[in-house]
Order: structure tokens, then C-alpha cells, then sequence
């Protein structure tokens, strides 16, 4: 067996830390909290959001749709083309929603908490 040069390992520790430079940990994009209710579905299905971030959904379908939380938290009434409900979010989590008038219409939102410097002390 090889004895190993004193230059391979400070080597192998610098492609270490420059492959961890170069491939940064991606995240899901956040949203900007818009919600389209077209064709019998909510576009985007998943948004991502931060903590305090309202998210509102318009129906730009030329049926009615409601948009109701599975856990009860919020619930709209029914909304005819052009309409729009909103709701802010004030809690990290994972919420399930759906359409009341037609239940296969299913989304989620997912709230993220406030990190960072300009995040409430």
C-alpha cells in the first residue's frame, strides 16, 4: 500500500468544500400566494408561502367553486367567475383545502416560518 502525499488530503478537503460551494441546497420557490380556479383545478396545486402571507384565489372558471380548509380554518362562499377570496396565513404548516361544491378539486398551501434578519425578534 501507497503512503498518502501530505498535499492529498488539504487537496481532497478543497474539492470537498468547493463541491459544497458549488451545489447549494435548493428549496421550494416561494410563492406569491396567487391561486388560479380554472378548468375544474387550482393552479398552482401546491404554493409555498411565508408566515403572514395572504394568499388569494380567484376563479377565473365560468363555474362556480368555493375554496374550503379540510381542517376547517377557513371556508369561502361560493365564488362565481371573477371572484376572489382570501386568506392570511399566520402559522407554519401544511393546509389541505378543497372545493365544496366539487371535492376532487384539491390543493395545499404550505407556510414556511419567518427566518432570518428581518424576521420579528
Amino acid at each position: 500500500m501507497k503512503p498518502i502525499s501530505r498535499l492529498a488530503v488539504p487537496f481532497a478537503a478543497g474539492i470537498l468544500v468547493a463541491a459544497a460551494i458549488s451545489f447549494p441546497v435548493i428549496s421550494a420557490p416561494v410563492s406569491d400566494g396567487k391561486v388560479e380556479i380554472d378548468n375544474f383545478a387550482f393552479s398552482p396545486e401546491r404554493v409555498t408561502v411565508k408566515t403572514g402571507t395572504t394568499v388569494t384565489w380567484l376563479n377565473a372558471d365560468d363555474t362556480p367553486h368555493t375554496v374550503a380548509s379540510s381542517s376547517k380554518l377557513f371556508k369561502s362562499k361560493a365564488l362565481d367567475t371573477d371572484d376572489s377570496f382570501s386568506f392570511t396565513f399566520t402559522t407554519p404548516g401544511v393546509y389541505q383545502y378543497f372545493c365544496s361544491l366539487h371535492p376532487h378539486m384539491t390543493g395545499t398551501v404550505v407556510v414556511e416560518g419567518t427566518t432570518g434578519s428581518s424576521a420579528p425578534q
